[in-house]
């Protein structure tokens, strides 16, 4: 059988598991419709705007892995091309676990998950260090950021899939929370001045 995009995964050993569990039909049926995809579509692209978050997976030459959040404003992680990604990369704790370990292993995995809406996106491929390219570290900074990249992480993409909202509990942030009571408190303010007229009302001498 050819090659499928979503043989960067589901490895021999895997589709040993899946075989074995009784999952690896269905998976077959998905991989024979077209199964993952290895560009960036725009719903992928629009996805990946909404995002101040994600976390980084990379590991050392021998397969040590190493997850690491990165954090931004809101579409930090940018799309470069259909097949590539881009992001800052600022001092921090100066480990250099990431960049040690994409110094002998390029090959990276991003993790993106949308609590409120209860979606997660996974993406495959390789990622390199740019550290002297002014203009790409120029491409990918926010004018109105303080903060100065170190170097940017530029990530190819070889796959990425979504995964089933199953067992994600929604959470939210400040601003997501603040449109959720919003109403709730335009209506505590609407009571609080309808009670006051009716207070101001009843203390008045007959």
């Amino acid at each position: 059988m050819n090659a499928v995009i979503s043989d960067i995964a589901f490895t021999p050993a895997v589709k040993a598991q899946q075989t074995k569990h009784g999952s690896r039909t269905a998976y077959e049926k998905m991989e024979s419709k077209g199964g993952w995809q290895n560009a960036v579509t725009d719903q992928l692209s629009a996805f990946l705007a909404e995002r101040d978050s994600f976390y980084l997976a990379t590991a050392t030459a021998d397969g040590q892995p190493y997850i690491q959040h990165r954090g931004g404003k809101a579409g930090f992680l940018q799309v470069l091309d259909q097949n590539t990604l881009a992001f800052p990369d600022y001092g921090g704790n100066r480990q250099y676990i990431t960049t040690g370990n994409l110094s002998e292993n390029d090959k990276a995995y991003i993790f993106l998950m949308d609590y409120a809406n209860r979606y997660r996106v996974k993406i495959w491929g390789r990622a390199e260090v740019r550290e002297d390219d002014a203009d790409l570290i120029a491409r990918v900074t926010d004018l109105d950021d303080e903060h100065i990249p170190e170097r940017v992480i530029v990530f190819h993409v070889s796959a990425w899939d979504r995964n089933c909202p199953q067992f994600i509990t929604p959470r939210y942030d400040e601003n997501q929370l603040a449109a959720l009571v919003a109403p709730l408190n335009a209506r505590i303010a609407e009571l609080e001045a309808e009670n006051a007229v009716l207070k101001d009302g009843h203390l008045q001498p007959a």
